[in-house]
């Protein structure tokens, strides 16, 4: 497999060029490191391009698969039918081992430079960006990957179970290496500002987050591992507010523009389903404005929140004009995209409850869901008097559809609310659980199965075609509906 470092290569060219004033012996006695790149040269370009393309992803494989929203009119690429075009994860591999590729420099570099918190930040950027491969694909090119200069071109392909081994000891070990006292010296990285620790919070909450991905597999061990992180924060802290939560906020300000080249199109010919509308109805959520505009009466204009229904054998009545359609502000700066909200601890928290490896579901139930409205810069409802006096801070939950009621159900229910906008999660989380159910319709394909993976890229078929083919036998075939090493029943 072969891959290219286009940051790295215009980076180098960026500093030849400055380091041109006419001597030209000169700047070929004094390279100015053209060869190599600091540990901290490569970090913003990886963050912000990982955010893009998740961006990019979500809207349109990761909302359409979970019934979020999508283009009601597109039957050609349409994921909201299981119907997927055989390249569909073509730009998330691409991208993905784009930046894995810089990643791996600036791991070399932090070693190289004996900088431990960098060190630490590229494993675990190397752990997600791993993980996010293996549960789109299953079985990826990882252990003799991101080798073109070792003369390594076509890597085989390592088993998922293989891959979560060494992605798991790598945030152990990231968790040990953050070195608060020697801090981060290069420019601020737009994630958390040099702050070492909430790097290391987002270290140990990705780990919680990939354990319990796995805990399916029994032999994993995954919920007593979990227990024990969590009940000891000081040797592995993880988000205990927004504040912390790795969500990437785009303000508009050069290089930090939205990835949409015409955001003011994010939203066109999208509408929303009428299982995500209906339920944002239900909870009284004051996200449904933000996420949504109202439907549409052809004489009377605006008629209230509606979806489009799943079921297209029911279409909207004649009265509706339009469903409620994707709001552009949602790709207009200023923006957010989230990499792991602190909103998803508290809902992995929340199910170790429920299953009763931990206490307090209720409670951390509760924190999810206001951390996850919260992190759109809303406020929970609350009840007042007449006088105007608050008199109840607990009103959202003062509600049939939104009180704890102690299953898994309510908070898987509340957790795909909390993952709108965060890349494939809401699929990865619907795989793993079945949750929440989602309607099906005679026009969906896959005999209306949810799909359990992505199609090899075309590409990687074609340059790897031999590692390909191992690949594809181990796990059972190049189909959707393959499913991956910790997606059990």
């Amino acid at each position: 497999m072969k891959i290219f470092k286009p940051f790295a290569l215009l980076s180098l060219l960026f500093l030849w060029m400055s380091s041109c004033t006419g001597d030209f012996e000169e700047t070929n006695t004094h390279p100015n490191n053209l060869e190599s790149i600091t540990a901290g040269s490569v970090l913003n370009p990886v963050l912000y391009e990982l955010a893009s393309r998740n961006g990019v992803q979500m809207r349109s494989v990761g909302a359409p698969l979970t019934q979020m929203f999508w283009v009601t009119d597109d039957y050609i690429n349409s994921p909201f039918l299981y119907d997927f075009d055989v390249n569909i994860g073509g730009t998330t591999w691409r991208d993905y081992y784009r930046w894995l590729n810089n990643i791996k420099e600036m791991e070399t570099a932090a070693i190289r430079d004996e900088m431990h918190n960098y060190e630490a930040i590229a494993l675990t950027l190397k752990a997600y960006a791993f993980s996010m491969l293996t549960d789109c694909f299953g079985d990826v090119p990882m252990e003799g990957a991101l080798q073109a200069e070792e003369g390594i071109w076509y890597a085989e392909f390592t088993p998922q179970e293989r891959i979560y081994e060494i992605i798991l000891d790598d945030l152990e070990r990231a968790n040990t290496l953050y070195t608060p006292d020697e801090g981060m010296i290069y420019v601020s990285d737009i994630l958390f500002n040099n702050n070492v620790d909430k790097w290391r919070r987002f270290t140990n909450s990705l780990h919680l987050r990939l354990l319990l991905r796995i805990s399916g597999r029994a032999e994993t061990d995954a919920f007593t591992k979990m227990t024990a992180m969590i009940n000891n924060p000081a040797q592995y802290p993880v988000f205990e507010s927004n504040e912390e939560g790795a969500v990437l906020h785009i303000e508009g300000i050069p290089p930090l523009l939205s990835p949409w080249d015409r955001p003011q199109d994010f939203g066109t010919f999208r509408y929303y389903s009428d299982f995500f509308i209906d339920n944002l109805n239900n909870f009284k959520d004051p996200r449904l404005p933000l996420y949504a505009s109202e439907a549409k009466n052809q004489n009377t204009g605006n008629i209230g929140f509606i979806g489009q229904p799943v079921d297209f054998e029911s279409p909207l009545p004649d009265s509706i004009a339009t469903p409620s359609g994707v709001r552009n502000a949602l790709a207009t700066e200023p923006l957010i995209i989230p990499f792991m909200s602190y909103a998803e601890v508290e809902f992995i928290k929340a199910e170790l409850a429920q299953r009763g490896y931990i206490s307090g579901a209720e409670e951390h139930y509760k924190k999810g869901v206001t951390a996850a409205i919260e992190m759109w810069g809303l406020e929970m409802p609350v009840e007042r008097n007449q006088a105007g006096e608050i008199t109840s801070t607990d009103a959202y939950f003062d509600n049939e559809h939104t009180k704890y009621d102690g299953t898994l159900e309510i908070i898987m229910l509340q957790k795909y609310y909390a993952l709108f906008f965060t890349d494939y999660q809401a699929w990865f989380e619907h795989r793993r659980t079945g949750l929440p159910v989602l309607g099906v319709n005679s026009q969906m394909r896959n005999g209306g199965e949810m799909p359990s993976r992505l199609y090899y890229p075309l590409n990687e078929i074609d340059r790897n075609n031999e590692n390909y083919k191992k690949a594809v036998e181990r796990m059972g075939g190049d189909k959707i509906n393959v499913k991956v090493w910790w997606d059990v029943d």
